[in-house]
Order: structure tokens, then sequence, then C-alpha cells
């Protein structure tokens, strides 16, 4: 037998080839993501208390508690109270935690997340609309599985519990499946907002029947969930971005959007809009088309008129403020306290992940402070922030009965947070301490549906790291199909 000689020279050659090849694209293998496929294992449900925790209820039904109890079975949350007997019931030791609802993130971008390795926020040819418009078309179904899974797994590191899966490069109903299922494996509460490819021309319609089928087959989700709704393109011309937003995104006339809309109602779904532009409020108003199934995007540019339409017909606004508060000063400010005064429904999201963190501990910073440099004679509670990025986003997708608060009768979507970390203690007031100094850093536990998911600030059934991998290599093979960004 030959025996080769292992030396150092030959050790660091062969290193560097491994190295070069875990970089190098390979093809993605086909994988079935349907309905029908069977879904990851997910950690099962059971019986536990947590105790001794602070407990923010978000519920004004529910008061708040200082070392005091939340019982959970079967996914459901069964009590909340000072202290709770439950000799059959797991404990989990909350003491110096706060436990809350988990976040709710009512616009996320998931399908963009694999971009994250070519956009920069400082360099325009590689912005997010350049980038997106580029490699968008070229994504396969199993791209938007990968993407999706790393949206998910940073969304819940981030305490996110529900999502709503902005998908406006849906390009096959087969996509719209490989981002449900991926919905599904993470085990996320979410809303999947089924819409149009990106580079579509702006008069063709959307496909209604394959939203259709993907509503027959997915709907309702066995796992009570999924959600489904339809994300519309643009009315008018969009303000940021260039050229490549409006290319890639649509900019259609008023009798477009009736018929996309018309037909996303035939099949009972919600919508949601960017107002990337001059407002459409009062376009779409006088076209009979604003009603409590809609959802508006980044509130920048409305007038008093159009709040006061939106309040009288129950439409909703999400604000991403990370991304926002990097608009121009001329394209809009963060409309918040204008919303609220009016009484619109208002919630936070994230948008993206491909040049801001995922962070909505963030986000209520960030509104907390362009609400106060704006408009100091119009208090703004912390309170009233964290219930923004909870219980009014469960609003503003139709979920409130199910989530958003910690609430008897409600699914469990909850947060354990370590308010002993040396940013957050010492603690006095829970509020300022969640939405001032907490950290993503901070989370300890997070529950959806009553399934822990992470724990330790760790993931407890998904391996967060082959889902990185995975992600990258679709990044890359991208890249090489498209010969762009070199």
């Amino acid at each position: 037998m030959a025996h080769t000689r292992l030396t150092r020279r030959r050790l660091l050659r062969g290193a560097s080839m491994a190295a070069a090849a875990a970089l190098t694209p390979r093809p993605l293998l086909a994988q079935p993501r349907n309905a029908a496929a069977p879904a990851a294992p997910l950690p099962p449900r059971g019986e536990l208390i947590i105790r001794g925790a602070t407990v923010l209820t978000m519920d004004p039904a529910v008061p708040d508690l200082l070392g005091g109890d939340v019982h959970v079975r079967d996914g459901a949350i069964v009590a909340v109270a000072q202290k709770i007997d439950a000799p059959a019931a797991q404990v989990i030791d909350g003491a110096g935690m706060i436990c809350m609802p988990g976040f709710i993130d009512t616009h996320f971008h998931m399908w963009t997340s694999l971009f994250r390795l070519f956009v920069r926020a400082d360099v325009a040819a590689l912005g997010y609309f350049p980038v997106t418009a580029r490699l968008g078309p070229l994504m396969s179904p199993e791209d938007s599985y990968r993407a999706v899974r790393l949206g998910g797994i940073d969304a819940l590191a981030a305490g996110i519990t529900t999502v709503h899966n902005w998908a406006h490069n849906t390009r096959s109903p087969e996509h719209a499946d490989a981002e449900l299922s991926a919905m599904r494996d993470l085990g996320v509460r979410g809303r999947f907002a089924y819409g149009t490819p990106v580079g579509l021309a702006d008069d063709a319609p959307m496909d209604l029947a394959g939203a259709a089928r993907v509503k027959r087959e997915w709907m309702p989700d066995k796992n009570g969930l999924l959600t489904l709704g339809m994300c519309s393109r643009n009315l008018g011309a969009v303000t940021i971005g260039g050229g490549a937003a409006a290319a890639s995104r649509g900019i259609l006339t008023i009798e477009n959007i009736k018929r996309d809309w018309d037909g996303a109602r035939s099949l009972g779904l919600p919508i949601t809009m960017h107002t990337s532009g001059a407002s459409p409020i009062m376009a779409l108003e006088r076209a009979g088309l604003v009603g409590s199934d809609v959802q508006f995007i980044h509130p920048l540019l409305t007038t008093a008129e159009e709040r006061t339409i939106l309040k009288e017909r129950g439409a909703s606004y999400s604000t991403a403020p990370q991304l926002e508060s990097r608009r121009a000063a001329q394209l809009g400010v963060i409309q918040l306290g204008e919303l609220l005064e009016a009484g619109v429904k208002v919630s936070i999201s994230t948008d993206h992940i491909a040049s801001i963190s995922c962070d909505p501990f963030s986000s209520m910073r960030i509104l907390f402070a362009l609400h106060s440099h704006r408009l100091p004679q119009m208090p703004l509670t912390l309170k009233r922030l964290l219930q923004l990025a909870t219980l009014d986003g469960a609003i503003d997708l139709g979920i409130a009965d199910r989530t958003g608060s910690i609430t008897p009768g409600k699914r469990a979507d909850l947060l354990l947070l370590r308010a002993s970390d040396p940013n957050m203690a010492p603690v006095t007031d829970p509020y300022e301490a969640v939405v001032s100094f907490a950290l993503p850093t901070n989370i300890d536990m997070v529950l959806v549906d009553g399934r822990i998911l992470r724990r330790g600030g760790k993931s407890t059934a998904l391996d967060d790291r082959q889902i990185v991998a995975d992600a990258r290599q679709a990044a890359l093979a991208l890249r090489q199909k498209a010969g762009w960004p070199t």
C-alpha cells in the first residue's frame, strides 16, 4: 500500500481546496415543497408554567404581574395569576425574566433575505432595488424556500412569533408552496401574501388561478398557524429605488388595481399595498376600493382627509421605522402621531433584512425617537409602543382573537427576556427595560403556539447553521446564474 506523507504544505493546500469547494455554488436539489409533503418535526406541545416572571400581558383586562405565573396547556394560555398550582406542568423558572407576548411583524419581504450577501446600503448600484430586480427573476421555488427559512430563523431569534410574509416575487404557485412550506417548517405563525413576480408587465393581471389553487390546498391550515392574503402592486409612480423599483414592482392604473383587488376579494383574501409615492388613498376611495380588508404600508404622506377615510373604512397602516427613517425628508415623514390621533389602526414591521437587522426593539426605539422629535406635544408612552409591536399587529392581521396578548384562551405565543442581563439590569419599569434597553440577545425563550422553538438563545429543533449555509449556497448560485454582481 502506498503511503502519502502529510506535510504542513499539503495540509494547508487541502484545507484551502476544501474551503474553496464550500464557497462554490452547487446545483440546488429539488425537494417536494407543497401542502401534502410532510412537515419538518417541531417540539411537542405540552403543559408548562412560567413561574415567577414579570408578566406584561398587553391586555387591559388582565393585570400585569410582578413575580407572576403563566400556565400553558396544549398550546393555549390557561391562566395568568400571581400563583398557579399545576402539579403536572413542567416548571420554567421565570425569576429575573420578563414574560411578554411575541412580536408581530406585519410586513416582511422574506424572499429577499438571500440578498443580504450582496446588498450594500451605501452603494447605489448594489442597493436593495437593483439587486432584487436583477436576481429576483432568477429565483426557483427552492431559492424561495431557503430565503424564507433564513428570514424565519432571524425573526424567531428577534422574538417575532407572527410574520406577514409579503411575497412580491411569487413567480408561480410552486413558489408560493415553497414559501408556505418554509413557514410551516419553521413553526412560525403568519400570513402569506400571494403577489406577482418581479418584472411582470404592468397590464398583466396577477395569477388569481394560482392563488385559488394555493388557497384550496393550504387553507384552512390544519395547525391553525397560517393564513393567506394578497399583496398588490403600486398605484402610480414610486418615489424610492429609481427605475429599478418601478420596473420590478409595477406601476398600475386604478383599472389594473380594481381588476386584481376584485379577484382577490372573490377569493376572500385580505389585501396589502405599498404607498411609496404620492398617496393613493383618495384615488382608491373614489373607486370604492378602500375597506377593512386593506392594509397599507409606509405611512409617510397621508392627509387629514385621508386619515379620516382610513378610520371610517377600518383600513390599517404598517410602519417600518428602520428603513422609512432612511428616506429623504421630501419623501415624507413617519406619521405615527397623526394616525393614532385619527384612530387609524397602526402596526410595526421590519420590511426586509437585506440591509437592516431584524430587530423589533430597534424599530420601537427609532419610532419613539422620531415621534418625540416631531411631535413632543403628543405624548407617546413606552407601553403604547410595545402594544404597537404586539397586540396592534394582531389586530392589523385580524388574529387578535388568537394572539397578541397574554390572555387566557389565546394561543401561547410568548417571549422570556433576561432582565438580569447587564444591558437591562437593574429594572425598575419593565416597559422602559423592554423598549429602551432590550436587544434580541436578551431573549431566552420563544414559544409559538405553546411550542418552545428557542431556549437559552438557541433553536430547539432547527439547525440554524445549516439554514444559513443553505441560504448562502442559494445566493451564490443565483450570482453565478446572473453573472452579477461580480
